[in-house]
């Protein structure tokens, strides 16, 4: 996928499957979760990692980098005061304090773009430790 007239500094371009494979765990609710990576080579955000859906938080913040950065969708099921279940989508930019300076750099200059090509996120955290993820954290915005 090509984007004429953008320069670089406005981040990377978005591979064909980035866009499609999340619209199949926000449509069809294929996927629990999708990691995303910047292939510094071709300039595009591609997929990186899939969670079936009967994975679960713990399994998806395992598949994530330890020290280095990366974006994620992660799909999560609840259900409310009144007993109905739903389901919040969440954008998680993961940049952990340890990771390279260029590599914490170039996710934050390419993340306005890639984000605004996902429709239908309810809620993003950024997390530079496992901490600000935590399920707990989870829970109470999708509250």
């Amino acid at each position: 996928m090509s984007f004429t007239g953008e320069n670089v500094s406005s981040g990377m371009g978005l591979a064909e499957n980035s866009k499609s494979t999340y619209l199949e765990l926000q449509r069809m609710r294929a996927f629990r979760y999708v990691i995303f990576k910047i292939d510094e080579k071709k300039k595009e955000v591609v997929v990186e990692k899939t969670g079936d859906p009967s994975e679960s938080y713990d399994d998806f913040t395992a598949s994530l980098p330890e020290a280095d950065c990366r974006y994620a969708v992660y799909d999560f099921d609840f259900v409310t005061s009144e007993n109905c279940q739903k389901s919040k989508i969440f954008f998680i930019a993961w940049s952990p304090s340890v990771s390279r300076i260029r590599s914490k750099m170039l996710y934050a200059t390419s993340k306005a773009r890639f984000r605004r090509e996902l429709e239908g996120i309810h809620y993003e955290i950024q997390a530079t430790d496992p901490t600000e993820m935590d399920l707990e954290v989870i829970r109470e915005r999708a509250r």
